[in-house]
């Protein structure tokens, strides 16, 4: 009973914290200054860090922190204050999983401390020439103090091997954005998958940054391939699950997606889509709101519609 009510706590706070990066998104700024860190130890020595955006992780020890992923600018000193708590030694390597600001917004902040940034080639590239914002707003260009040193391309996987760890990087081509990375812990048997996955809320395909559907299945493949029974995997935003968590959302992306291509191919509108709910029987299982089904709707019609 505990373990529930926790996971209900802990995917209410997900949730949250992904309307306040919707609202951010939207031009609404959220107040960083309320923002609490929390820590949480995952195995050995990995830690994970939730403030407001994606899910912060950490692996430490003598040889320094390496990080994924930094969240929003504003909140790179609370970070690196949670981190002194657990290490005393500086932050070396910093991987983006994607280019989204909830991910990447401190990586100036950290390029200043010293931190060597890696990322995909493509992800530095819309660093340096970033889509507008949702409502149109453009997006200032990251300085060349935050931008990537390192990067790879959609196959090359890249190693290294610190505090007793092999990290393995694993480039996701065009699925949630096209410059995705899954981040392993080989000995520590984790993942992070940055925003191709997330626990909560319907996935997020996001076209203007060259996500693709496909991709997004691919994607979901590839950490199935990588994970036991016992692997933890951390998502870009909810709770940590299982293996399992993680095969029952690709069937439903696979169940929703099946079910619109065959109302495209009946002849049917977006707007009849829309309104036959192809989602009714996931509603209750996905924490989600009507924004994000609805996006989750288009994005799959405007995949699978045909390009006439």
């Amino acid at each position: 009973m505990r373990k529930n009510l926790m996971r209900c706590f802990h995917i209410v706070l997900a949730l949250l914290a992904v309307m306040a990066v919707s609202a951010n998104l939207r031009g609404q700024q959220p107040d960083f200054s309320k923002v609490q860190i929390k820590t949480t130890k995952i195995s050995n020595n990995f830690y994970t860090l939730e403030g407001q955006g994606g899910t912060v992780g950490i692996l430490v020890g003598p040889d320094g922190v390496f990080m994924v992923d930094c969240q929003f600018a504003p909140l790179s000193d609370k970070l690196m204050a949670a981190i002194k708590q657990v290490s005393d030694k500086p932050v070396r390597f910093l991987v983006n999983t994607h280019v989204h600001g909830d991910h990447t917004g401190g990586d100036e902040n950290f390029g200043r401390m010293g931190a060597t940034i890696i990322a995909r080639g493509t992800l530095r590239n819309r660093l340096m020439h970033p889509a507008p914002a949702a409502n149109g707003t453009p997006v200032p260009p990251t300085q060349p103090v935050g931008l990537p040193m390192i990067t790879y391309n959609a196959t090359s996987q890249l190693a290294f091997h610190m505090n007793g760890e092999d990290v393995q990087l694993i480039p996701i081509p065009s699925a949630h954005t096209d410059g995705d990375t899954m981040v392993r812990f080989v000995q520590n048997d984790v993942i992070m998958t940055g925003d191709f996955y997330r626990s909560v809320q319907y996935p997020n395909i996001d076209r203007v940054n060259g996500g693709s559907l496909n991709g997004m299945v691919n994607g979901l493949g590839q950490i199935l391939a990588r994970s036991g029974p016992n692997t933890k995997i951390i998502p870009g935003h909810g709770p940590t699950v299982d293996r399992a968590a993680v095969m029952m959302h690709r069937d439903m992306l696979l169940a929703v997606r099946d079910r619109i291509s065959k109302m495209i191919k009946e002849g049917k509108s977006q707007e009849e889509v829309l309104a036959a709910n192809p989602t009714a029987d996931y509603d209750a299982k996905v924490p989600n709101s009507k924004e994000t089904t609805q996006r989750f709707v288009t994005q799959l019609y405007a995949e699978l519609k045909p390009v006439r």
